[in-house]
């Protein structure tokens, strides 16, 4: 197994992002996050933009799972959509690069076969991450050679179930059918379900808004709040 992915194993990832429309974006802030990240024990950052990984690589020496979040009028497909994003995580010297793997159309109609083939021939040497949202994607993102498989998109995807927390069903059934690590991620709230997630044979486990995002995390205790 590659070191950097080995050196995973069994960890947090933190996801510090934050979008254009959010109080914390800034490319600055999102290095400072990652450094408390770090000092808090992460083994790895998940970061969006070349800007954010390039800022953050300045200021943690963790690997950087990273994508490129870029809307395509002809495609629903947001994370890492064409090679454009990929040359530049290239560019940003991302350890990891993350893609969404779903089954939906990608920009300009190419599928998901077509897109790795464009990649692997230009950059054989990248370590690539599918962002699934069900078990047959995560086994057809097997089958085509990536190096892990995430749970991202479980309930972000117009045909999958919308739940309240992890997709922990997800997570056994990718761990227990493939050879390859399997990563939670998705509405990972707590330390029991970061726990679970590796219990249910996750190789390693993202937390993103748990930690990362303060109007996000705010919001979930004033709808508690509201409901007594």
């Amino acid at each position: 197994m590659n070191k950097i992915i080995e050196g995973l194993k069994g960890g947090i990832i933190v996801s510090c992002q934050a979008l254009e429309n959010e109080p914390l974006h800034s490319s600055y802030i999102m290095s400072r996050m990652a450094y408390a990240a770090k000092e808090g024990g992460a083994i790895g950052i998940r970061a969006n933009s070349y800007e954010d990984i390039a800022y953050i690589k300045k200021t943690v020496d963790l690997p950087i799972l990273g994508i490129v979040k870029r809307d395509y009028e002809d495609s629903e497909i947001y994370i890492t959509p064409t090679m454009t994003e990929v040359d530049e995580l290239v560019k940003a010297k991302a350890d990891i690069i993350a893609l969404d793997a779903t089954n939906r159309i990608r920009p300009n109609n190419i599928s998901l076969e077509e897109f790795i083939k464009e990649i692997r021939s230009k950059y054989d040497d990248l370590l690539l991450m599918a962002d699934v949202s069900t078990f047959e994607e995560g086994i057809t993102a097997w089958r085509l050679g990536f190096d892990i498989v995430s749970t991202t998109l479980s309930g972000y995807t117009s045909y999958t179930e919308k739940l309240d927390g992890p997709d922990f069903k997800l997570i056994k059934e990718l761990s227990e059918n493939i050879d390859r690590p399997v990563i939670a991620e998705g509405r990972i709230w707590t330390r029991e379900d970061s726990a679970k997630a590796i219990n249910m044979g996750a190789f390693a486990v993202v937390v993103g808004t748990a930690v990362t995002r303060p109007r996000e995390i705010t919001e979930r205790f004033v709808k508690a709040l509201s409901s007594l």
